[in-house]
């Protein structure tokens, strides 16, 4: 009940300027086409390529539409010219690339830590895999009940949010287009089973993001554990 009280506290908190997600050149690619990805952080005029540094990063892989998991440490140098990684997918169907990193960073005052916890779905050929609606297992993870990619073009997305695994209750989730991102255009509070859903139009890519925290004793000091999530895809 305290994680769901501190999470309710966001929806009048400036949350969005920290809005992180990995952003591919496109969402849409061919088998065996080179995909450029960058790292992203903010919107509008505070959006900027992200100098997270390789140390801090905990898990970064591709789930394949059969569920392989391909480590993807080598194919990234962060703070490259012109794109952070680049990605070839081998087979048709729908990827998803998943980050996390540790919870090293704080606030300027040392009284709130926080992690990232970023997926995107990339669609290569045709084929839509139902293994895109499956948890990955994120700390803090917004899971697709439909894959977005079989939508139809005025379709309806609905989406659950897990905390370490159990329904996130009243989480605040915003969904932008990134093509105009100067702020969400649609939001959405979890209900019960942290269930919500978006109506999200036919083209453009997109994101969805949450944050959440919860309450923690350091060093005999009350503190907030801060987990910021995305889930980016095209249509």
């Amino acid at each position: 009940m305290m994680a769901r009280l501190v999470g309710l506290l966001l929806i009048c908190g400036s949350a969005s300027a920290h809005d992180f997600w990995v952003q591919p050149d496109n969402f849409h690619a061919e088998p065996g086409v080179s995909v450029p990805i960058t790292l992203q952080v903010g919107h509008g005029p505070f959006r900027q390529r992200s100098q997270l540094p390789l140390r801090r990063i905990t898990r970064l892989a591709a789930v394949a539409p059969d569920g392989t998991r391909i480590d993807l440490h080598d194919s990234f140098n962060l703070g490259a010219a012109t794109e952070d990684g680049e990605l070839t997918f081998p087979a048709p169907g729908t990827y998803a690339v998943v980050l996390e990193t540790d919870n090293r960073a704080r606030t300027l005052d040392g009284a709130e830590s926080y992690s990232r916890h970023s997926k995107a779905l990339i669609q290569v050929g045709s084929l839509q895999s139902g293994q895109a609606t499956e948890p990955l297992g994120l700390t803090l993870e917004i899971v697709p009940d439909v894959n977005p990619y079989s939508l139809p073009p005025a379709g309806k997305l609905p989406v659950h949010v897990l905390f370490e695994g159990k329904p996130a209750a009243g989480a605040w989730l915003e969904l932008t287009n990134l093509e105009h991102d100067s702020s969400p255009v649609e939001a959405h509070l979890t209900d019960e089973q942290g269930h919500c859903s978006f109506a999200v139009p036919a083209g453009g890519k997109w994101l969805l993001n949450v944050v959440w925290k919860k309450l923690r004793a350091d060093n005999e000091e009350t503190q907030f554990e801060s987990y910021f999530s995305s889930l980016s895809f095209g249509r």
